[in-house]
């Protein structure tokens, strides 16, 4: 066969398709790669059960390999996971006997090259119109599928909803009535949600019914329970928990999730019961040849340890049993655990409680009128011990058995001393503490998830991806995450990418320590992007259980909380010893960051009065010494308020002033009047210097209240003057501010060393159009930001300098670049650079003002790496918008589509093609399909004597044909070209019609 010159091996290469079973003649990974002597493989299918080269596997055939490997290791052993998609029905759990052993890691890679992606969706096809006055398509799924995402093509479906802040609804009881009579008409009533964003919080709630009233119009009736929860009875469980509990749910953002509703392109509609999914195509969109992802599992990667989430019983569970004048005391407002006690004054009196596990906690209060208490396990005395101290502090851990043998055993406290003795609750260790352990996941991606608790619970916030479980006792709850960790230790992620999630992205949960996500990529989700630790763990003295030593490092994160506002792209609860380093945070509709939790609770009592609290509800926390460094947070609050880029909460250091958290070296860029950092209630013993704000408008710092103590602020340097300190014993220096983009040297440093330090590589480079708050951009000089203009400004955003010889530079691969700016009379000539060689001047003076214009373009450039430059020369302002970068798409690209049976993949041919390899096919009627967002694009492949024509579709439409054909091969030339294509999604497909082959070895999209 000519065409393909045969690999090493002697067979030609085999396309790795999704479903395809890898077969026994791949090649080995290279030496490079096989570093151990341990290495197994998995495929999308499997075709075979000993994980080995000639047999690959599925990934739960190569858990089991690895548990059967495991105790004798001798070195790291490494799983590839093949090319392809693996669709997940219910999570791959691993557990403590899948960790490594012997100081050694169990590694799930990606093989190289090759793209694994962990999947819950499901795929759905066969869609046809079905109402053609709207454009509406129709496909069935199997009834009673649920889901609340659609995916098409990659890209997030909206879920049908109606216009923001509607008019004209006022809230009756429970319901939200209207003179338009419109609703009534939506069928399935109670799948329609109303979903309220006000202040910090995101609500929603399901309906029961849509109504007439009698006079005319519409009742949209809530769920009654949902109602109470997010309305007449909202969950406040006061500190350390939650410090107020509103705001509630009195109006209507937005209406969502009714057929009546898909009136825009790129919404969906699920009708579950009868099992058909409605979409109304975006331009471009080609149906019976996209991939329509329809998720239906909440999460793909499960690593659990033992004894995994750990929650106290409250003092009045029934399975306690009192004996003496034990008497209850509820109301209290002390930071009791549900506001109440036991207590009792008789010496001999006690309390039991019969458990299964290998150990418990007892809390209680400690205070100067406590005493003495006996221990008692199964009968025999463990321990004397005391509650007596200086001061009341609710929630302590006053006695602990721990190393029991897993079975039923009995607790009993016997009161010896002091004038009371308490009882708050029990926590019980179900298991030993046995984490999942020194297991990696490299290059590996996880994609399509899905959570339906909101679809009949509603979402009753807290706030930042927090909410309250109204069927546990309001006990906390968060949103669930398509990478979950409980109970791990030293657990690794890097280069991963997690998107398209129903949920958060990834989280690190239940005392998980020493564990790291670094250079990996979080975008696209319904829920937060990372999360880390737990909220109702604050009590802890057991330093094993703790959440400590995490590292969260070099990641890009953005996009988050698609879904569910409130939440944050990196959210940590209580933490001991977390690194929160250089990442990329961008484009969140709340805080971009929020460490801490427990609002007051651990702030002595003489602050919580001077901030006017009736009584105070004072405990203590392990969270401390934690570090938020070097991160750059842009372009967060765009939907709530009363956040920021770097959000603080509740108490570091316990009281300890010795022990410190430090905020430095930040590059907030913030606007929409947000704060930049904000260190919220209950916040202390912090110290937050070095910080560079830029983007005014808010206060650069915000502290609004006595709770708030001990930290220390300074050598910070913002474009605005405005803060709030209305702290305790807070040592503030004002920041060094700065006009008109003038920046000190010092703060052009943080802002040079903030974020990820090299380029995204998950995302196939910087391709596509580029944001001029992108980290990427290198700006010198004194640049500053102008936002929210309403000019047409790409994202509503300049960079813009008045100083002559300022310069913004990109270093990018691909094969063109376009300088988007704006022109206007204010503006003069700039000049361009091009891999260090002038291009000339180009003027950006206009008479009347242009959004978006083209400053400068060029194409064709060799592939690889390009550093373009543009520098200010004359005229009283330049403006940088963004920059068009042309990426280039491998023929291994995932974004293309290979449709019919005889295409094969053919690498190492040595014949000048791009990256060495091609795609090729024999048949008529064979296709690729390449979905891209941009303006234009080109096919670049070989033209050779036994090719031919290639009919051409866009977008659907025919574009006729092209001819391959020439006289002696040559690689890599443009067969198909096309510009000026409306800037958005678009899908190219090209089919053979001539010639004995078809080859695709690259495109380039603008």
């Amino acid at each position: 066969m000519p065409l393909f010159r045969s690999r090493a091996i002697g067979l030609p290469g085999v396309l790795g398709t999704v479903g395809a079973i890898i077969c026994a003649a791949m090649a080995a990974p290279s030496p490079a790669y096989a570093v151990t002597p341990t290495a197994l493989y998995a495929s999308p299918t499997g075709s075979g059960s000993t994980c080995s080269l000639s047999a690959p596997c599925s990934l739960d055939g190569a858990k089991s390999k690895v548990a059967g490997l495991a105790p004798g290791m001798a070195a790291d052993i490494d799983v590839y996971l093949r090319g392809g998609t693996y669709r997940l029905s219910q999570a791959f759990t691993l557990g403590a006997s899948d960790s490594g052993r012997n100081g050694f890691k169990v590694v799930y890679a990606a093989y190289p090259g090759e793209k694994p992606l962990l999947s819950g969706g499901t795929k759905v096809t066969g869609f046809s119109l079905f109402d053609s006055s709207t454009g509406i398509y129709r496909a069935a799924v199997p009834a009673g599928t649920q889901s609340r995402q659609l995916f098409v093509d990659g890209v997030r479906a909206q879920r049908a909803r109606g216009p923001l802040n509607p008019s004209g609804f006022t809230l009756s009881g429970s319901s939200f009535t209207t003179s338009d009579s419109s609703y009534t008409s939506f069928t399935n009533a109670s799948s329609v949600e109303i979903v309220a964003n006000k202040d910090w919080k995101h609500m929603r709630c399901p309906l029961a019914s849509i109504t007439a009233p009698g006079g005319g119009g519409s009742s949209l009736n809530v769920d009654p329970t949902c109602f109470k929860n997010n309305n007449t009875s909202v969950p406040n469980r006061g500190f350390p928990f939650n410090g107020a509990g509103l705001p509630k749910l009195a109006a209507i953002s937005y209406v969502e999730n009714a057929y009546q509703l898909l009136d825009a392109p790129g919404e969906f509609y699920l009708d579950s019961s009868a099992g058909f999914v409605y979409y109304k195509p975006r331009s471009g969109e080609d149906l019976s040849t996209a991939d329509v992802e329809l998720p239906t599992t909440e999460t793909l990667l499960n690593v659990s340890g033992t004894p995994g989430h750990l929650a106290p019983v409250n003092d009045t569970d029934p399975a306690i049993t009192y004996t003496g004048s034990w008497s209850s005391s509820s109301g209290r407002g002390l930071g009791d655990l549900y506001n109440d006690v036991h207590t009792t004054t008789t010496n001999g009196d006690s309390v039991s409680y019969t458990f299964t596990g290998t150990g418990i906690d007892a809390l209680s209060e400690t205070n100067s009128d406590e005493g003495g208490i006996d221990v008692y396990m199964d009968g025999a005395k463990v321990q004397s011990v005391s509650a007596s101290g200086s001061s009341r502090l609710a929630q302590q851990v006053v006695a602990s058995v721990s190393g029991l043998a897993k079975g039923q055993h009995t607790i009993k406290l016997v009161k010896t001393g002091g004038t009371s003795m308490l009882l708050d609750g029990f926590t019980v260790v179900p298991d030993a503490i046995t984490p999942a352990h020194d297991i990696t996941f490299q290059n590996l991606t996880f994609a399509y998830t899905t959570w339906t608790l909101p679809s009949t619970a509603g979402y009753i916030d807290n706030q930042a991806g927090v909410l309250w479980d109204p069927s546990n006792n309001n006990a906390p709850i968060r949103i669930p995450a398509a990478v979950q960790v409980h109970r791990g230790s030293d657990i690794t992620f890097t280069g991963v990418e997690i998107t398209h999630t129903g949920g958060t992205g990834i989280d690190l949960a239940d005392g998980t320590q020493d564990s790291t996500i670094t250079g990996s990529y979080i975008h696209d989700t319904s829920g937060g992007g990372v999360s880390v630790g737990e909220v109702d763990d604050y009590y802890l003295t057991d330093t094993d259980r703790m959440t400590t030593g995490d590292t969260v490092s070099q990641n890009w994160i953005s996009y988050v909380s698609q879904d569910y506002s409130d939440a944050v792209g990196i959210w940590a609860g209580y933490t001991r010893d977390l690194t929160v380093s250089h990442n990329d945070i961008g484009h969140t509709p709340y805080s971009g960051m929020s460490l801490g939790w427990g609002w007051g609770y651990a702030s002595p009592c003489s602050m919580q009065s001077a901030q006017g609290l009736r009584t105070c509800q004072h405990g203590t926390i392990y969270a401390g010494d934690n570090q938020i460094l070097n991160n750059h947070v842009h372009d967060v609050m765009s939907v709530l308020h009363d956040g920021g880029a770097i959000y603080t909460l509740g108490g570091q250091g316990n009281g300890d002033l010795s022990v410190r958290s430090v905020l430095a070296g930040n590059l907030d860029e913030t606007y929409r009047g947000s704060n930049a950092v904000y260190h919220d209630e209950g916040s202390s013993n912090w110290d937050t210097y070095n910080n560079v704000i830029r983007r005014g408008g808010g206060w650069w710092v915000s502290m609004w209240t006595p709770t708030i103590h001990d930290i220390n602020i300074h050598d910070i340097y913002s474009d605005t003057s405005t803060y709030s300190n209305k702290g305790t014993d807070i040592a503030l220096q004002q920041a060094t501010v700065v006009s008109g983009g003038a920046w000190p040297s010092a703060a052009q440093s943080v802002i040079a060393a903030a974020g990820p330090s090299t380029p995204n590589p998950i995302a196939e480079g910087l391709t596509g159009r580029i944001n001029d708050d992108d980290s990427a951009i290198t700006y010198t000089g004194n640049w500053s930001v102008s936002n929210d203009r309403g000019y047409g400004d790409y994202v509503d955003d300049v960079h813009v300098t008045r100083g002559n010889g300022d310069g913004a530079s990109l270093t990018f691969t691909g094969t063109g670049v376009s300088v988007l700016g704006e022109k206007y009379s204010d503006q003069g000539q700039v000049e361009v650079f091009l891999d260090g060689t002038s291009k000339g001047l180009f003027d950006t003076a206009s008479a009347t003002r242009q959004a978006e214009a083209v400053i400068y373009s060029t194409s064709g450039l060799p592939v690889g790496s390009h550093t373009i430059q543009v520098v200010k020369r004359s005229g009283t302002y330049a403006t940088l918008d963004a920059f068009d970068v042309t990426s280039t798409y491998n023929d291994t690209n995932s974004k293309i589509t290979y449709n019919g049976g005889s295409w094969r993949s053919s690498a190492n041919r040595g014949l000048g093609d791009y990256q060495d390899d091609v795609h090729a096919t024999r048949d008529n009627g064979d296709s690729a399909s390449v979905t891209f967002t941009g303006t234009g694009i080109s096919l670049i492949t070989e033209t050779n004597s036994d090719e031919g024509t290639i009919a051409v579709s866009l977008d659907g439409t025919s574009q006729g044909t092209v001819n391959a054909f020439s006289a002696s091969r040559q690689a890599q030339q443009t067969v198909y070209t096309v510009s000026g294509l409306p800037l958005g999604r678009h899908t190219l497909t090209l089919t053979k019609t001539g010639g004995s082959w078809l080859v695709i070895d690259r495109f380039d999209v603008r």
